[in-house]
């Protein structure tokens, strides 16, 4: 069984300081701040500030089993390449059927997930995620 790897967007102090030195190497790079003595310094500034956000935002691509949310929403990829977004404010209703996680949002459209092969107490602190942070009445 694989897992689900959570990742919470609330501020995280090493997150935010590699953010901000990327940044500042993008800025220092393309603008020639600082005159260094090797002329392709600038160059690889640039370089390492896109590597880091390229790295930062590529960590959904890492997991096979990843959710991301903030207080706004959640970005859910179980068992796929790419993931499906909700946001809290539409969701209706959370069932578990055999094999699948169903999002129900109040316009009547369902989100479904297959969570074969995932571990049952991941799939269940997803769904009170969901609950919780929707405010559904359980």
């Amino acid at each position: 069984m694989k897992r689900i790897h959570f990742n919470s967007l609330k501020f995280k102090n090493w997150t935010s300081v590699l953010l901000i030195i990327s940044l500042l190497f993008i800025v220092f790079g393309s603008f020639e701040i600082i005159e260094f003595g090797y002329k392709k310094t600038n160059r690889i500034l640039i370089i390492l500030g896109f590597l880091f956000q390229a790295l930062f935002y590529s960590k959904m691509f890492w997991y096979k089993n990843y959710v991301e949310w903030n207080k706004i929403g959640m970005n859910i990829k179980l068992n796929k390449f790419i993931g499906k977004s909700i946001e809290f404010d539409f969701v209706k209703k959370v069932e578990l059927e055999n094999e699948n996680l169903i999002i129900t949002e109040k316009s009547g459209r369902e989100i479904l997930f297959n969570i074969n092969n995932v571990e049952i107490k991941d799939v269940e602190k997803l769904v009170e995620l969901i609950k919780l942070n929707s405010a559904i009445k359980s």
